[in-house]
């Protein structure tokens, strides 16, 4: 997100701060350790002043992370009294939502649980699939609502970006590359580059091909694979490079290594949710669940 405070780090931030324990609010936020440490991190980078001091003895907060936290608990309490106040709209008996496929899955981790939670009578049931299939589906009444990759063609539909997640270099671990904390798109022009094929997913493609064009970026392309599993089975074996959402970090496989790209804020993929036009009920209400969800990234 382009602001420097935003829900998901601060329940991040009140997680560690009444744990005193990343290993303990990582488990209470139902996710491994790294990518909450990372998202900590990353806050920290993003305000200029570290809210925790670490060591040997455990966990504590800095005279920042003190002045933080009252504002951070009423943020909270503010967002559960808007979800509860929320959870009284009513809801269809089962709540379709679309996923995108561009994303790695665990963007959306517990977003079904939480919307179940707050609405018990609802039974929650998610479609994964390209954006612009989901937004016909949406169109169509097949859905009720589709987070989807942005940029996309969403004519006619209300659609509100919740994140942005720029672009990573995906190498085999052995690849002289590898031993860079960050890439340039540059260093990648003799590459063999995976790729998706535009009619995955037409304005994003469009989008990342006006940056290519821009810094002269002209590589040989290789066909993506749709299965990310087996992307990064390739990219392992060295016929490859892929250039991946940083969601996608999450996902390890042994000789595969995750690099920066310096033009990777100009590649970002966003993340949106889409809704018909006479759905703001249910539009604020997904806001506000998804607004913690673990993006890790």
């Amino acid at each position: 997100m382009s602001t420097r405070l935003d829900s998901r780090s601060l329940a991040f931030f009140l997680a560690v701060a009444d744990a005193l324990s990343f290993r303990q609010a990582a488990e209470t936020l139902h996710l491994s350790q790294p990518p909450l440490s990372r998202a900590i991190r990353e806050l920290e980078e993003r305000l200029g002043t570290r809210l925790f001091d670490r060591n040997t003895k455990g966990v504590n907060l800095t005279d920042a992370g003190h002045r933080l936290l009252p504002y951070a608990r009423s943020i909270g309490k503010l967002l559960r009294d808007a979800e509860a106040e929320l959870a009284t709209q009513g809801l269809p008996a089962t709540l379709r939502l679309g996923l995108t496929s561009a994303v790695e899955p665990t963007w959306f981790r517990g977003l079904a649980q939480r919307v179940q939670a707050t609405h018990p009578g609802t039974a929650v049931s998610t479609f994964s699939d390209t954006s612009p299939r989901l937004v016909r589906q949406l169109r169509a009444g097949k859905l009720d609502a589709a987070f989807v990759a942005l940029p996309t063609d969403a004519h006619g539909l209300d659609v509100l970006e919740l994140d942005r997640l720029p672009m990573v270099v995906a190498m085999q671990s052995s690849h002289q590359l590898a031993k860079r904390k960050a890439v340039r798109l540059a260093d990648l022009a003799r590459e063999s580059v995976f790729w998706f094929e535009r009619a995955r997913q037409p304005a994003f493609y469009d989008h990342c091909q006006k940056v290519f064009s821009r810094h002269g970026f002209a590589p040989p392309k290789l066909r993506e694979p749709t299965d990310h599993h087996v992307l990064l089975g390739e990219v392992a074996s060295g016929r490859g490079v892929a250039l991946l959402p940083k969601s996608f970090t999450g996902l390890r496989r042994a000789s595969v290594a995750y690099r920066s790209l310096v033009e990777g804020d100009e590649l970002a993929v966003g993340i949106g949710l889409a809704t018909l036009r006479d759905r703001q009920a249910m539009r604020d209400m997904l806001t506000v669940v998804a607004g913690i969800t673990d993006a890790s990234h």
